[in-house]
């Protein structure tokens, strides 16, 4: 049975929220996701983004942070890590920062999930450095 909710408010407030994390990311995740299915946007982006990580309570650049820390920990979501470390710089977490969360990492979660997030780490210098 499909449940279809399509509330284009938290839709949009979902994706104007990736957008602030990654420009042009947006598009390309709202249209991965509805190649999917309908209502994917708004029942995976809503929760996460316009539910979770938009609340008040911790900033945008420490929710990143603490993102990063959990993906790089996790080890199993290696394209998530790449964007978040992506998405963490953008929203003003330093170069320096990030591998201080990776050291931690390396100290909580241990070396070869730290190992994998420096390898996102890298890609994502590469790509704001360009």
């Amino acid at each position: 049975m499909t449940h279809s909710t399509h509330d284009a408010s938290r839709r949009s407030s979902a994706l104007a929220l990736l957008e602030r994390l990654e420009p042009s990311a947006a598009q390309r995740v709202a249209s991965n996701l509805d190649a999917f299915d309908a209502d994917a946007v708004e029942l995976i982006l809503g929760f996460s983004f316009a539910d979770v990580v938009g609340r008040d309570g911790i900033d945008l650049k420490t929710r990143e942070m603490l993102t990063v820390a959990m993906l790089g920990a996790k080890g199993t979501a290696p394209s998530q890590l790449d964007f978040h470390i992506r998405a963490a710089l953008n929203c003003g977490v330093s170069r320096q920062e990030i591998v201080e969360i990776i050291y931690q990492i390396a100290v909580y979660a241990g070396v070869p999930a730290a190992m994998n997030a420096i390898a996102s780490a890298r890609k994502a210098f590469e790509t704001t450095e360009t």
